[in-house]
């Protein structure tokens, strides 16, 4: 069905460039951040290779590592030790992960100066629809070409973007272009950019997946065009029909623009004044609750908690503690509230007007885990 004469492919050129229906994304991937980050503000580091994660004498693992690191073989999620033994002269670096979240703000703000609908994938990463755009351009490529100008010369960091009709293309040709570039594919040249590639560079596809495929002989993009439909559907269900579709540069989804929420909170006032402790901590128990929902529902996690406490003259005051490891889980950021409010306040000894607590430095679910120990 999706082999055979030049009028099949075509129909095909024909198909995609209607499912695109003139829609145009860009995929903005900063290159090498966190330690691009840290090589610009310690200008120490500049042209060394620089490695951002854990101890290389302990647990530590990579988080990041700049690019004349990895000439060296050193990548993310290598074990720290590794990667000493890859590249001895390696600069290790602890991560500064509220450092990173602040630059990709202003990152951000660039974006929305070309458009409003930008969904951030992770603090390093973004789709942006530009088919409608602020400054009425209609050429996607130029608009990626001046945002990066604009990333370059407002934060001194080095973007690569991946232009094309859907956000898969997009994501893919960003990729394929680092550091510092700019691809772009119209829709009439899908079907060919995404022919030759690995199959692992559709979404869905690892390393579990690919053997499967590999089994059916399925390498490329290509190959996966060649099978019989159907038998995707029975061998692998609904996703044997999707992975036919992206095989096609076939993906409808739309960029989700959403602004990523600055922290999370919940606070009670009490009817009357507390002085116990422990029922303190039960109410707090439940704030946390409700924030570790709030976020579960956002899809984020947050690094900094902050306890809010009024006592009953009314004096406010507020207690906070920040960890490189992002919290989500009520009981996370219970254990951390309730260390604050007994080694913090004068919970207990003064009564109690109001209790709160907050999530902030918040980091979307996408974005990794810290990856760093034994610091």
């Amino acid at each position: 069905m999706y082999h055979g004469s030049k009028l099949q492919g075509t129909w095909l050129c024909y198909y995609v460039q209607c499912v695109y229906l003139g829609r145009k994304i860009i995929h903005v991937d900063m290159d090498a951040f966190y330690a691009s980050v840290e090589q610009r503000d310690h200008p120490e580091l500049r042209g060394r290779p620089v490695i951002v994660g854990g101890d290389p004498g302990g647990r530590g693992v990579v988080a990041a590592c700049s690019y004349e690191a990895r000439k060296f073989g050193v990548h993310s999620a290598m074990p720290a030790g590794q990667a000493r033994r890859l590249c001895p002269e390696a600069v290790f670096v602890r991560p500064r992960m509220a450092r990173y979240v602040e630059i990709s703000g202003q990152v951000r703000e660039i974006f929305l100066r070309y458009t409003e609908q930008v969904e951030p994938l992770s603090v390093d990463e973004a789709c942006l629809d530009v088919t409608v755009n602020k400054l009425g351009e209609p050429l996607a490529g130029k608009l990626a070409k001046l945002i990066k100008r604009d990333i370059k010369e407002g934060t001194q960091l080095i973007a690569s973007a991946g232009v094309g009709p859907c956000k898969l293309v997009a994501k893919i040709a960003s990729d394929l272009d680092k550091p510092d570039g700019l691809l772009v594919i119209a829709p009439d040249q899908v079907l060919d950019f995404l022919a030759p590639l690995p199959v692992t560079r559709l979404w869905g596809v690892g390393p579990a997946m690919a053997e499967r495929l590999t089994a059916l002989n399925v390498k490329t993009v290509a190959d996966v065009r060649r099978l019989d439909p159907a038998l995707l559907l029975q061998r692998f269900g609904k996703y044997g029909a999707q992975l036919m579709r992206l095989s096609l540069g076939e993906d409808t989804r739309t960029v989700e623009a959403r602004s990523r929420p600055k922290s999370r909170g919940s606070e009670t006032t009490f009817a009357e004044d507390i002085l116990s402790l422990a029922h303190l901590s039960d109410v707090l128990r439940g704030l946390c609750t409700e924030v570790a929902d709030d976020l579960q529902q956002l899809e984020f996690r947050a690094r900094t908690v902050t306890l809010k406490l009024r006592y009953d003259d009314f004096t406010t005051i507020t207690r906070s503690r920040s960890s490189e490891r992002a919290l989500g889980d009520a009981g996370a950021l219970f254990h951390v509230a309730q260390e604050l409010l007994v080694s913090g306040t004068e919970a207990g000894e003064r009564p109690v007007r109001l209790i709160g607590v907050s999530a902030g430095t918040l980091l979307s679910a996408s974005e990794p885990e810290q990856l760093w120990f034994d610091w």
